[in-house]
């Protein structure tokens, strides 16, 4: 293996483990915050459209 193989192999690593975590990252608290403040929202909103029944 030669330096420009390595280097790409290097490259492709560390592209691949910024991605990796990039993910779990996601998963594990964008997407749940995301989902909490959707939820949270919409009850508030049935909240008023129920007061505005009334």
């Amino acid at each position: 293996m030669d330096l420009s193989q390595f280097t790409g192999f290097l490259i492709f690593l560390s592209i691949f483990t910024m991605g990796f975590w990039l993910m779990i990252f996601l998963a594990s608290f964008i997407v749940p915050y995301w989902l909490y403040g959707n939820i949270k929202e919409a009850i508030k909103y049935r909240k008023e459209a129920k007061k505005e029944k009334k």
